[in-house]
């Protein structure tokens, strides 16, 4: 049974920095791809970034190029996005997610890619 935990979660007031973890148990972490999702309130899920098995192959959603940053340590199971400069608008239940597979098809991710979910960890964004 595959289990995803994410942590790292919080209150943080804007412009400042918060990094999320994910570990991933019940599956060969080393080989599937991972991302990030968030919801805001009021609002439909949406893909943040996603990384592929070896990390070489990242996708971002324009609204964090530049201010996220996805990464993994496959030795430890566990997926991270470092969040810089953060927004108000950035107030969301962050979810980590994990693929069967080490890759997606398309230049970009999506939730079809990623068959397993966390339970999500919130992170807001004080004006």
């Amino acid at each position: 049974q595959v289990q995803v935990v994410e942590s790292g979660g919080g209150l943080v007031q804007a412009g400042g920095s918060l990094r999320l973890s994910c570990t991933v148990s019940g599956t060969h972490f080393d080989h599937v791809a991972a991302a990030w999702f968030r919801q805001a309130p009021g609002k439909e899920r949406e893909v943040v970034s996603c990384i592929s098995w070896s990390g070489g192959k990242t996708y971002y959603t324009d609204s964090v190029k530049g201010r996220f940053a996805i990464d993994r340590d496959n030795a430890k199971n566990t997926l991270y996005l470092q969040m810089r400069d953060l927004s108000p608008e950035d107030t969301a239940v962050y979810y980590c997610a994990a693929s069967r597979s080490g890759n997606w098809i398309y230049d970009a991710c999506s939730e079809t890619d990623f068959p397993f979910w966390g339970q999500g960890t919130q992170v807001t964004v004080s004006s």
